[in-house]
């Protein structure tokens, strides 16, 4: 595997750990396995056409620009990824800003560029010079042989640029590795804590239940949530519950009653009608219970990751 691959492998699964680990992070993975088969076929193809060096330059840039232009939309929730981003639980936002940033003009890769580009030119432009030694050298070789001197000053050349070239890339993956792009996912995901509006809290009294109810109409369909109790001084828990109810009136039980003092969960849907998710205090005869809780009905979303793997490919 090569130097970039290691590294874009590294970075993505970095990305990953930021992730809801359900299916989120499994159609995201599933579209990028994709989308990189798609790209490596076309290589394949332009090289087995005959396709020149710059010819193969020209579709690696290109594609480049493209994994870019995907970062960007899952750092601006458009395209296929405006519906995964919306779900329950979602991505932190430290990280959409981070990946809508990372290429931006002034943008950590741009700054890395400018602190770290000089000194591989150097070693480009050696490497230059030294393959118009070769050239001009071995132009004239019927007519004058190289000197030792000069096959010493040759040699010493090509060791200096393998060593220095060596030293450069594994300083540059330290830093990469090392580097401060990235704070840890459980430090994102305190900084979301304070900070994420879309939760709803609501005081179950003693003796009652609170209900949630979708109306869903496409199979496949993703019913999520995330909820927990405010605790006093004293742990306390509430019964949560999903069923469904089908058009023609007959009830399924999802998610059987249990008492949490927190739970996040989700799960697709295999038939229409209406889900309904309860949280239930009934068996309270003093407490009331604080529910912090956020929930969401998401359509199918496999069809629009496939049809963007096809105008990819």
């Amino acid at each position: 595997m090569s130097f970039q691959a290691k590294n874009s492998e590294r970075v993505f699964n970095t990305v990953m750990t930021y992730l809801p680990q359900d299916f989120r992070g499994t159609l995201i993975r599933q579209q990028r396995d994709r989308s990189e088969r798609n790209k490596q076929a076309e290589v394949d193809a332009l090289i087995n056409s005959g396709g020149s060096i710059r010819d193969r330059y020209a579709l690696l840039w290109k594609q480049q620009m493209d994994r870019r232009r995907q970062l960007a939309q899952l750092g601006s929730a458009t395209g296929v990824y405006k519906t995964l981003v919306k779900y329950l639980v979602g991505v932190p936002q430290v990280l959409l800003d981070f990946i809508k940033q990372i290429n931006d003009d002034d943008g950590p890769m741009e700054e890395q560029r400018q602190r770290y580009g000089p000194p591989l030119y150097n070693l480009t432009s050696l490497v230059l010079f030294i393959r118009l030694f070769l050239s001009l050298s071995w132009g004239r070789f019927e007519t004058r042989k190289l000197k030792g001197d000069e096959l010493s000053a040759l040699e010493q050349a090509l060791n200096v640029y393998t060593s220095e070239f060596e030293r450069f890339i594994k300083f540059l993956s330290e830093v990469f590795v090392n580097s401060p792009f990235f704070i840890s996912a459980a430090e994102a995901g305190a900084l979301e804590a304070g900070q994420n509006d879309d939760y709803k809290e609501i005081s179950i009294p003693a003796g009652k239940i609170h209900e949630v109810s979708f109306m869903v109409d496409s199979l496949n369909s993703y019913i999520a949530w995330d909820f927990s109790l405010v605790q006093g001084k004293i742990n306390l828990d509430i019964g949560f519950s999903v069923e469904c109810m089908s058009p023609s009136g007959e009830k399924t039980l999802i998610l059987p009653y249990r008492r949490y003092e927190s739970d996040q969960g989700n799960f697709c849907t295999c038939i229409a009608g209406n889900y309904k998710l309860v949280w239930d205090n009934s068996y309270s005869t003093f407490f009331k219970k604080a529910l912090r809780y956020k929930v969401d009905c998401i359509p199918p979303v496999v069809e629009p990751v496939q049809f963007m793997s096809e105008e990819e490919a």
